[in-house]
């Protein structure tokens, strides 16, 4: 055991000053959030943006690179406390079939618009996956999961950031649509939590109409959180292929943090895990990708962000229309009082 430690000074000498940063920067995001209530996310990334300079020269660079991959990818796997089998379950297999079903219909959409519009399909399938599944955090695990790119920090970067403020527009505007079609507590819960892109804005709209209609809300899109699995192994399964078509070192078919994801899934669906140790769980993933955000925010250029045009504007947006036009029309199918 001494000898362990004589190896982590090192380490932490070349990580530390760059991993604290992060830390910090993610702890006043946090401080902002809570005190005037914007997503957490767009803050950290706006301070990060604002410490750039740590990230171009000095000690802090291998930190601020550690923490915008593999910090981020302890986040991701760590969201699997936030599910079991069972809240699955109680949901029905209706709301299942339609979470499942919205998710791959928006992502392949989203593909094959991105395409249209002249984007490779991979930024598809990142937009998509956010808007579809759990916003930023999707964003952040599905950049870990796709090929490596000069142009993939600063398309991860807007996502982010785009998909943080459609799901602050949707969390005000589409209680109101709710109200306004006269659903009642179930339809209105599946509307909102199948639609709005992050959990914390899910869980403000649900509960801002009912009790009722939060918890459901909050089960729709517990749901869609574990949609993030198949989600990160088929954009795995994408970077293999290709990663082999062009002669490349093919990535691992399961992404480690993919399968820490399943296993933490499994685990927590058992019962055995306190409730205590769960919400540590919660807590250090949301501190994670915080930090991981904050620090990719540090990574990336104003200057570069402002050039992405008003192209990938209407994509997200589009995106986000067409998700919740689809869940309406489902529901409308389906019978419920829309």
């Amino acid at each position: 055991m001494p000898a362990l430690f004589p190896a982590v000074g090192p380490v932490f000498y070349r990580l530390g000053p760059g991993l604290i940063a992060s830390v910090v920067v993610a702890a006043a995001a946090t401080f902002l959030s809570e005190h005037y209530g914007a997503p957490v996310m767009l803050f950290a990334l706006l301070l990060g943006m604002a410490m750039n300079f740590l990230s171009t020269e000095g000690r802090c660079v291998a930190g601020i690179e550690f923490t915008a991959r593999q910090v981020l990818r302890v986040g991701v796997a760590l969201l699997g406390l936030r599910i079991t089998t069972a809240q699955v379950a109680a949901l029905g297999w209706e709301p299942v079939a339609l979470v499942v079903g919205s998710v791959v219909v928006t992502i392949v959409v989203s593909m094959a618009v991105a395409r249209l519009m002249g984007f490779q399909d991979l930024f598809g399938l990142l937009t998509g996956g956010a808007t579809a599944i759990c916003g930023a955090s999707a964003a952040l695990a599905l950049a870990a999961a796709l090929p490596q790119h000069p142009m993939k920090e600063r398309a991860t970067l807007f996502t982010v950031i785009g998909v943080s403020a459609l799901s602050t527009l949707a969390m005000i505007a589409y209680p109101m649509i709710a109200r306004a079609l006269d659903l009642g507590p179930v339809p209105a819960g599946i509307f909102l939590g199948a639609t709005i892109h992050d959990v914390a804005q899910v869980v403000g709209a649900g509960y801002s109409l009912s009790p009722q209609t939060g918890d459901v809300a909050t089960l729709v899109k517990l749901m869609r959180v574990a949609m993030l699995l198949p989600v990160i192994v088929f954009a795995a399964l994408v970077t293999r292929a290709r990663s082999g078509a062009e002669g490349g070192t093919r990535p691992p078919l399961l992404p480690w943090f993919a399968v820490a994801f399943a296993v933490l899934v499994a685990i927590n669906s058992t019962g055995v895990v306190p409730d205590v140790v769960r919400g540590l769980g919660h807590e250090a993933s949301r501190w994670c990708l915080v930090a991981s955000i904050a620090a990719i925010g540090m990574k990336t250029q104003l200057r570069e962000l402002a050039t992405v045009g008003l192209r990938p504007v209407l994509l997200m947006f589009g995106e986000t229309v067409f998700l919740a036009a689809l869940v309406l029309g489902v529901l409308t199918l389906r019978g419920w009082p829309v």
